[in-house]
């Protein structure tokens, strides 16, 4: 098995261990990432609140997506 090969598989891992976590727990996810935003638009002034915001938006959706899923 190549070096290309192990990463792939540990990706894999790592993917299905997000998703194990996530499952159930959406609301959780979005709790945090909600706080983790609000802390970079803190620290930057709302410099980039905008980008910060997208990038809320989609990591809920990823959660819940990942949380329907199953």
């Amino acid at each position: 098995m190549g070096l290309f090969d192990e990463i792939k598989d540990k990706a894999e891992e790592l993917k299905d261990k997000a998703v194990e976590l996530v499952q159930g727990n959406s609301d959780k996810v979005d709790e945090a990432v909600e706080k983790a935003g609000d802390l970079i638009d803190e620290k930057t002034g709302g410099q980039f609140s905008d980008k910060v915001d997208m990038a809320q938006e989609k990591a809920k959706e990823v959660a819940d997506d990942l949380d329907q899923a199953n």
